[in-house]
């Protein structure tokens, strides 16, 4: 199955571009709600977790996301430890349900997809972009939290030109019609790309 992995930075988009794609027909794979799911269900991970982060982390049997918040927020080293114990996990459940679709791609979405080497477990990256005025308008108007917030989670994020750079597609979200013209087109080079192509050299 040919895996696509659909990422970019708050704000830009790419939510719309994968729900566009599904409207298409395409499988696709939230990163983010899965690896809740996994976190609050999956035994192995779950024990993974309370002997890295303490018996507190989960209350009553539940996911203590207030707890583990904290203990990550602004403390590097903790986070990478989480995500070093989580984002294996999802990849490997992203793999199981991947053989389990019949679509001619399926699409991956993550926030974090280079920074936590997700990359090198897809097919093909592609980044949503949009202008940095405009991301910060839409994340304040989508979570309702002030300028000041947004433009802090930005500055923690990948550059858009880095983005670009280690992607095979970018696309860029400005305007809603001209976008589902770019996604109409992006599908079907993905389809293409995901169909085996023998290539014959001249002599």
């Amino acid at each position: 199955m040919y895996k696509v992995g659909i990422t970019g930075g708050i704000g830009s988009g790419k939510s719309t571009v994968t729900r566009m794609l599904e409207g298409m027909g395409v499988a696709v794979y939230l990163s983010d709600d899965r690896a809740k799911e996994l976190m609050a269900r999956d035994g192995s991970l779950r024990e993974k977790l309370i002997a890295r982060f303490g018996e507190d982390t989960y209350v009553d049997g539940e996911l203590n996301r207030r707890y583990l918040s904290e203990r990550v927020f602004s403390n590097s080293e903790e986070l990478a430890a989480l995500n070093a114990i989580v984002h294996p996990a999802v990849m490997d459940d992203f793999d199981a349900w991947a053989e389990k679709q019949e679509s001619p791609y399926v699409v991956i979405e993550s926030a974090i997809l280079f920074e936590a080497g997700l990359d090198g477990r897809v097919d093909c990256v592609v980044s949503v972009l949009a202008p940095r005025e405009l991301r910060i308008e839409r994340a304040m108007a989508r979570d309702g939290v002030a300028r000041e917030d947004v433009e802090r989670r930005i500055a923690n994020q990948m550059s858009d030109d880095e983005r670009t750079n280690r992607s095979k597609y970018a696309i860029v979200n400005i305007i809603l019609e001209d976008l589902e013209e770019d996604v109409e087109q992006l599908h079907r080079r993905l389809v293409y790309d995901s169909k085996p192509h023998n290539h014959t050299v001249d002599e």
